[in-house]
C-alpha cells in the first residue's frame, strides 16, 4: 500500500464526517473520496515537507466567494492533524473584519461603500499583523483571536473567540482576497459593474481599496510561506455558488429571526463589491500562487498545479 492510500485509510472517516456536516438534503458533495485521495492528501504531503519545527508554517488559501475555502481548508487541517500529527490552526481573514461600528465610521469618513464588509480596508490589519508577530515568538504566550459572525454582521462576543493555547506547526489563513495584489491606477478608471458606476463614479472607493492592497495588505501577505488558490472558471459561477451558500445558511438558521440572511438580489449586489479584485485574481494569481486547484463547473477539483517555490 502506498503512502497516499495508507493516509486515506487513516483520515477517511473524519473527513467524510466533516463533509456530511456541511451538506443539506439538496446539496450533496460528489466525488468526495476522489477529492480527498487524489488532491488534498498529496497537497498535505507537500505542506508537511515544508514544515519547520522552530517556527509556524503559514499557508495562505484563497479563492472567490463560494469556491469552498472553508471546506477545503478544514479538510486539509483534519488530514495534517490526523495523519501527520501536526498542530494546525485555521482562521479566516473574515474573522478580522472591523466591527460594524468601525465600518460605520469608515463609511462616513472615506466612502459609504466601506460599510459593506469584504474588501481590503474593511479588515483590522493591525490585529492580523499582531497575530502573525505573536505566533512567531520563541516564547509562546496564550492569546485570543476574534470570530466574526456574518449572520449578525459583527464580531462575536469575546467569550466565543478562538483561544490559542499552544503554538501551531501550521497556520491556515484563508479568505477570498488572501494574496491579492493591487491594480495599476490607470485600470481603476473603467467601471466594471453597475455598483461602481452608480456609487463610485469618482473612484474614491476603488482607489482607497487598491491603496490598501498596495500597502498594509502587501506587507501582511508577504509573510505567507505558500499560497493555495482555488480557481473557478468565471465570476458568474461564483455568483451561483455564493447563492447556494446563502441558501445553506438559511436552511441551518431559519428559526432564528435575528439573522441577516441575504436575498438573491442582495447577494448579487454584495458580490459586485468583490468583482474587481476577484477578476484581477483570475488573471494574475495563477502566475504567483504555489498551488492552483482548478475547479470545474460542478464545483469539484478538476486538476492541480504545483509551482516551484
Amino acid at each position: 500500500m502506498n503512502q497516499v492510500s495508507f493516509c486515506f485509510d487513516k483520515v477517511k472517516k473524519d473527513c467524510l464526517k466533516f463533509i456530511k456536516s456541511q451538506e443539506t438534503k439538496k446539496d450533496r458533495f460528489k466525488n468526495k473520496e476522489k477529492m480527498i485521495k487524489s488532491f488534498l492528501i498529496p497537497l498535505c504531503f507537500w505542506v508537511s515537507n515544508k514544515v519547520d519545527e522552530k517556527k509556524p508554517y503559514f499557508v495562505g488559501l484563497a479563492g472567490g466567494q463560494g469556491t469552498g475555502k472553508t471546506t477545503i481548508s478544514s479538510l486539509i487541517r483534519i488530514i495534517l492533524i490526523k495523519y501527520f500529527k501536526l498542530k494546525v490552526f485555521r482562521i479566516s481573514i473574515d474573522d478580522f473584519y472591523k466591527t460594524r461600528k468601525e465600518r460605520i465610521n469608515l463609511s462616513k469618513k472615506i466612502h459609504p461603500m466601506l460599510l459593506t464588509r469584504g474588501v481590503p480596508g474593511t479588515h483590522d490589519v493591525n490585529m492580523m499583523l499582531n497575530f502573525f508577530k505573536k505566533i512567531k515568538r520563541k516564547k509562546f504566550k496564550r492569546f485570543m483571536l476574534p470570530i466574526f459572525n456574518k449572520a449578525i454582521d459583527d464580531r462575536s462576543e469575546k467569550k466565543d473567540w478562538y483561544d490559542l493555547k499552544i503554538k501551531p506547526d501550521v497556520i491556515i489563513f484563508e479568505g477570498w482576497c488572501v494574496g491579492a495584489k493591487s491594480e495599476k491606477p490607470s485600470s481603476l478608471k473603467k467601471t466594471i459593474n453597475s455598483m461602481e458606476k452608480l456609487k463610485d463614479n469618482k473612484q474614491i472607493w476603488r482607489k482607497y481599496v487598491n491603496h490598501q492592497l498596495k500597502s498594509k495588505y502587501k506587507n501582511l501577505y508577504s509573510q505567507l510561506n505558500c499560497l493555495i488558490y482555488l480557481k473557478a472558471k468565471n465570476f458568474t459561477l461564483l455568483q451561483k455558488w455564493r447563492l447556494k451558500q446563502e441558501r445553506k445558511l438559511w436552511l441551518k438558521n431559519k428559526r432564528n429571526s435575528k439573522l441577516k440572511i441575504m436575498s438573491k438580489d442582495d447577494v448579487i449586489d454584495f458580490m459586485q463589491t468583490y468583482q474587481r479584485i476577484t477578476q484581477n485574481m483570475f488573471r494574475y494569481m495563477p502566475k504567483y500562487a504555489s498551488i492552483i486547484l482548478n475547479l470545474n463547473t460542478n464545483h469539484q477539483i478538476q486538476s492541480v498545479q504545483y509551482k516551484k517555490k
